[in-house]
Parts: structure tokens; C-alpha cells; sequence
């Protein structure tokens, strides 16, 4: 009876979140079977630590197992991903029209957006995911990655402009194509 109470308290305070764990994992991993595997082994390690749940944060909770299940994957399968390429000398650009934010609310261009996305470091990604697509406040986002707000701050505004880079290079190839 106690299995019965603690499986259907688990589904309660952690499936409604299956879709954001997927969204999570996909975009760590750039992939959709590795992402399926991932959040199923995520599910089964929250389930298995359930009893360290004290019925805070769901959602924040699932994304954080997700989010390590995932770190740990890809040092067994992809440990050349986890490294960021430095490249401060990154241009600046003036067009407000060009933003990030805007090119995903406005959804002008789903695949360059993805594939621009994508070809960014997981640290920028992850945190420009969290933020942009499941909107997670700053604050969240630095608990669940165990990183201090500012860092969390930096690498958002790195991760956009790096974005920002990739979605003007391929707009401007595209024009002179």
C-alpha cells in the first residue's frame, strides 16, 4: 500500500513535467533517441530518490536529475561537447531587428533558429533553453545548474550574442546566395 502511495504521489509532482524534461534533454543532447533514453533513466533516478523529495519545486527538481542525467551521459559519449571554445572577440552588432528573443517569439525561421541553436556550446544552450523556452526565471536557473546568478547572466548574454552571430552569419550567406 505505501508503494501504491509513494508511485502515485511520484506521477503527481513529477510526470506533468515529461514534456519539459524531453524539451530539456533534446536540446542538450541535439538528439531524439538519446533524449528518450535520457529522461527515461532521469525518471527512473527520480523515482528512486523520491523519498529526498519534500514536495517543493516539481518541475525544477525532475529538470535538475534531467539535467545531470544528461552531463553524465554526455562525459561517456560525448566528453569533446562539454568543452567551451573561447571567443571573446566576438562583433557587435546594432540591429535591435536581429534579437535572439524576438527571432524565437516570432518563430521567422523554426529550422535556422534550431539549427543555430544547436551548433552552440551545451553551456549556452543549456541555459538559453531554461530561460527562452521554458521560462525559468534567472534565479531557478542557477539553482538547478548549481551556478552562481551571475555566471547563469553571462552565459545567457554570451549564449545570445553567439546566437545572435550564428542566426546573421546564415541570414547574410542566404542573401548572397
Amino acid at each position: 500500500m505505501q508503494q501504491r502511495n509513494k508511485l502515485a504521489t511520484f506521477e503527481e509532482a513529477v510526470l506533468p513535467h515529461l514534456g519539459a524534461a524531453y524539451n530539456l534533454a533534446r536540446w542538450l543532447t541535439r538528439n531524439d533517441t538519446d533524449a528518450e533514453d535520457i529522461v527515461q533513466e532521469a525518471y527512473l533516478r527520480a523515482f528512486k530518490f523520491f523519498g529526498g523529495f519534500h514536495g517543493a519545486d516539481g518541475r525544477s527538481w525532475l529538470l535538475t536529475i534531467v539535467r545531470n542525467t544528461c552531463y553524465t551521459w554526455m562525459q561517456h559519449n560525448r566528453s569533446t561537447e562539454l568543452s567551451i571554445p573561447l571567443d571573446d572577440e566576438l562583433h557587435e552588432f546594432a540591429s535591435k531587428e536581429l534579437n535572439p528573443e524576438a527571432l524565437f517569439l516570432q518563430s521567422a525561421d523554426t529550422q535556422m533558429v534550431r539549427r543555430a541553436l544547436e551548433d552552440l556550446p551545451v553551456e549556452f544552450r543549456e541555459v538559453l533553453v531554461l530561460r527562452e523556452l521554458e521560462e525559468m526565471s534567472y534565479k531557478e536557473i542557477a539553482s538547478l545548474t548549481d551556478l552562481p546568478l551571475g555566471t547563469v547572466m553571462s552565459r545567457l548574454a554570451r549564449g545570445r550574442k553567439r546566437l545572435l552571430l550564428a542566426l546573421t552569419n546564415h541570414m547574410h550567406a542566404e542573401v548572397l546566395t
